[in-house]
């Protein structure tokens, strides 16, 4: 059967090739915004406390710096609401082509903001709205990738498989943004990459951005979401009804993310400092460790995707939380004992044990939302952890660290949080098995829902 002009009524072949190019575009998608949000933290470590924020006190033009970094995980609840309306009303593939611009226009003129030297302090204002655009735009993404790559039929029994793709473009983004200003790095001379060989790789956004509108263009709207067009099921104010029937799934999205979302911010970033300044390792070797395991993850992410079809998402992410809460203790012992070996092995064993929560997460927190407003309630669950998370956990490291003078209480901090996703994964219910494609059977939602009377065709928001 041939396909309509809206993607409706797809032979089989076409929906399988249909379905196979919306896993592809969310994967290169969530990419290229993640090597965007990635390129920006690693620059801002490097360079931009000297040329945005300048100080007699080199600390406090980097902690200055880092207030840009933690900008970016405030905004992302702001990108949740915003675009989880959005998707939820109009689509999810306009939604998306929406936020992959946002993000990929940020980054580039990121490239291009003036230094302090230049214009002064306005630099540095500019610098942190454009990072504050990134994280909106991070923050509008996730949900409706995951959407995107999992609203097909021919996903129903491989949906954690499916999900775990888009999870997929955060390790590649980050090998991609390391390997950018690595070779960049090596193009010219020190002086020459402090001034302005860092700021190519944020222009060659503009090119992934390119890539990334052809491949996401070429989306046709999820099944799921045209069937709610036809049934005139669209939502008039998902993000209140989201919020109205389904409170009890926000909290525990957000807090089934506490144990995954912060281990890897410390397991990536908080790592570097607490190694080079108090055991004294050579940063290049913990970076190379990092970017080893960040490769693995690569295998890692879909593989527990898989298993996740196999033995249930809630009994994998069970499985992953406890062995972070076990691992939270050997993790420190081994880097603390500053032999490379035993730095190495840590390192690499702490993105894999992330991931077996990570993986299936993306599945487990979007089948607890019904179609109508998926894409608001996702979203706003998953985002809502970049405060309470993922954003402090560096100070809390940093301070549980100044006050005991030991990495036990950080690991302590570590297995405490884990702990906290393990509960309330335990509270979150497993839905693998609900029907994915119809608002059918949602009690919660059906005493809030207003349905806007719209025809299957319209796309006001």
């Amino acid at each position: 059967m041939a396909s309509s002009s809206n993607g409706s009524h797809l032979s089989d072949i076409d929906s399988a090739r249909h379905a196979r190019r919306a896993v592809i575009a969310s994967t290169v998608g969530t990419m290229i915004e993640w090597y965007d949000f990635y390129l920006y933290g690693l620059v801002a470590a490097l360079i931009f406390g000297k040329l945005y924020f300048p100080s007699q006190d080199p600390y406090s033009a980097t902690l200055l710096a880092f207030s840009t970094f933690f900008l970016g995980f405030a905004a992302r609840p702001i990108g949740a609401v915003i675009f989880g309306h959005f998707g939820d009303r109009i689509g999810r593939k306009g939604t998306l082509v929406a936020t992959l611009l946002l993000m990929g226009i940020s980054t580039v003129l990121i490239g291009l903001v003036p230094t302090y030297d230049q214009i002064g302090i306005w630099g540095a204002v500019a610098l942190t709205v454009l990072r504050m655009l990134q994280g909106i735009g991070v923050g509008g993404e996730w949900g409706g990738a995951i959407a995107v790559a999992t609203e097909w039929t021919r996903f129903n029994s491989r949906r954690g498989l499916a999900a775990s793709w888009p999870q997929f473009g955060s390790p590649l983004g980050m090998l991609l943004a390391v390997t950018a200003l690595t070779v960049t790095s090596y193009a010219g001379s020190p002086e020459w990459f402090e001034t302005i060989g860092w700021r190519v790789p944020f222009l060659i956004s503009a090119a992934l951005i390119a890539v990334g509108l052809y491949i996401r263009l070429g989306v046709l709207e999820t099944p799921v979401f045209q069937q709610m067009q036809e049934k005139k099921q669209i939502v008039r104010a998902p993000i209140i009804d989201a919020v109205r029937g389904y409170w009890r799934e926000i909290l525990l999205t957000c807090l089934i993310r506490t144990g995954q979302q912060a281990p890897f911010v410390l397991f990536t970033t908080f790592l570097l400092s607490y190694g080079t300044s108090h055991l004294g390792v050579q940063k290049p070797f913990l970076f190379n460790c990092v970017l080893a395991a960040a490769a693995i993850s690569l295998f890692t992410t879909p593989l527990f995707g898989y298993v996740s079809d196999r033995i249930g998402r809630r009994r994998m992410y069970l499985i992953g939380a406890f062995t972070m809460m076990v691992f939270a203790f050997p993790y420190f012992w081994m880097i603390d004992t500053k032999i490379p070996y035993l730095i190495a092995l840590a390192i690499l064993l702490s993105l894999p044990i992330h991931d077996m929560q990570y993986a299936p997460q993306a599945a487990f927190i979007a089948e607890s939302f019904p179609p109508s407003v998926r894409y608001s309630g996702s979203s706003i669950g998953y985002q809502l952890a970049s405060i309470t998370s993922g954003g402090p956990a560096p100070m809390i490291a940093a301070y549980l660290l100044h006050t005991y003078g030991t990495s036990a209480a950080i690991s302590a901090y570590l297995a405490v949080i884990a702990a906290i996703s393990f509960l309330s994964a335990l509270f979150l219910r497993d839905r693998s098995q609900h029907d994915y494609t119809t608002n059918e059977g949602w009690v919660r939602e059906e005493r809030t829902t207003i349905v806007t009377n719209i025809a299957p065709s319209s796309t006001q928001a």
